[in-house]
């Protein structure tokens, strides 16, 4: 029996593919639109066999999309999330037939549909999670298929001048985005390397510059989030900066994701972040204070505090290491304090500096505070050398303690 409101559905999207209308086209086949409550007041416990009445209704896939669609939405009214996902997978499928032998003015319904079966995923593997059937199964599928998009996309012949509704290859940033945020889902981030390698590997696409500014703005973080976990700190805060800039001023926590990462990065530089910029996120500035303010005044005992007390949370954030190799700030922020009480004289014996070690709670040996002296000379955050046989620090008559944001390389420096 024909349902009224599913012919009406089917003309709707032959409207919009007669037309080219993408953004329409994305809106028929999202799973939470008001068509799609309606389709299920109409079909109540829907099957594929029941609704192959409608196969070859329209154009293939799109009559197959059609009856996917209605087995989607109707599995999401009833919250059966691993159900609506296998679907959506089909659905998406049918989708790339179409869209491999199509120009990009079908890019914004493949974006849509794309989010939708992300997002599937996350529901389906959180449903299985609270049947305490532990994996990511199922976005690990969804980055799979999400990765034949981007093949769809990468393979397109259109030149990269071409109009961006003509040209596949203008899909190439946001898809890469939803692929890396589904890696990084799913801790399997090693995997980033081939999708980074594909686009590497083709000059064909186009300059990143030339994608909508939000394309960049995810590649970008997610590039910067790539060379923070390798320890390439140099490009992480490279990455991550452009990424801050380019975000839009409203989109608050994406901006705060990117400061999370930028913050203690710019730190180790020794660019503490202005109040200015914490008040306007209570929850880095909770987080990065207590290290901020232990870095200004040398105090490596509330430092050392501050790491105890939130070493679970900066383990989870994968920040643990970095800040712990910011500590190096506050003796550096210490032996200042020697210099500045010994009249900022040239010639401090290196026993000052044991007493100022031993005064902030670290139980050292001469010879370990001597390691220390030498250490902060070698990286740059002391001018001058040690006379091992008097034992005696000679410092520089002119900027003893250069600004820490002067240090050429502080990356370089810290391993």
């Amino acid at each position: 029996m024909t349902s009224a409101r599913f012919s009406t559905f089917l003309t709707q999207i032959a409207q919009a593919l007669r037309e080219e209308k993408g953004p329409q086209l994305a809106y028929l086949l999202k799973p939470t639109s008001e068509h799609g409550k309606q389709l299920v007041k109409e079909f109540k416990n829907p099957t594929r066999q029941s609704l192959s009445y409608y196969e070859g209704s329209m154009e293939g896939p799109w009559d197959e999309i059609a009856i996917q669609y209605v087995l989607v939405v109707n599995h999401c009214a009833k919250r059966r999330a691993a159900e609506a996902f296998k679907e959506e997978c089909t659905l998406v499928n049918h989708l790339l037939r179409y869209f491999a032998a199509n120009s990009g003015w079908t890019l914004p319904a493949l974006f849509s549909i794309l989010r939708d079966l992300r997002d599937l995923a996350f529901d389906a593997d959180l449903e299985a999670s609270s049947r305490g059937q532990e994996g990511t199964a199922n976005m690990e599928e969804a980055a799979r298929i999400i990765s034949k998009a981007f093949s769809s996309c990468v393979t397109d012949r259109q030149a990269w001048m071409s109009p961006y509704a003509e040209s596949r290859k203008w899909g190439v940033y946001y898809v890469v985005g939803l692929i890396l945020k589904c890696y990084f889902r799913v801790k399997r981030i090693s995997l980033s390397k081939n999708i980074l390698r594909a686009i590497d590997a083709n000059p064909d696409i186009p300059p990143l510059s030339t994608y909508p500014r939000s394309h960049q703005v995810t590649y970008r973080y997610y590039l910067g989030m790539l060379s923070f976990l390798n320890e390439d700190f140099a490009k992480a805060e490279q990455e991550l900066t452009l990424a801050f800039y380019n975000c839009y001023t409203k989109a608050r926590a994406n901006q705060e994701r990117v400061l999370t990462y930028l913050i203690p990065l710019r730190i180790l530089r020794g660019h503490l972040p202005s109040r200015e910029l914490l008040d306007r996120f209570p929850v880095l500035d909770d987080l990065f204070t207590p290290f901020i303010r232990a870095v200004r005044t040398g105090d490596i005992r509330a430092y050392d505090s501050a790491l105890d007390q939130c070493e679970r949370r900066l383990v989870d954030l994968n920040l643990y290491l970095t800040l712990e190799k910011a500590r190096e700030l506050c003796i550096r922020g210490l032996f200042r304090k020697v210099w500045i009480a010994s009249s900022k004289g040239t010639r401090i014996p290196v026993a000052m500096f044991h007493s100022s070690l031993q005064i902030v709670g670290m139980d050292v040996s001469l010879e370990e505070a001597e390691c220390f002296v030498a250490n902060q000379v070698y990286k740059g955050f002391m001018k001058g050398y040690i006379s091992h046989e008097k034992q005696m620090v000679v410092l520089s008559a002119v900027n003893a303690f250069p600004r820490l944001a002067d240090r050429p390389s502080p990356y370089a420096l810290l391993y």
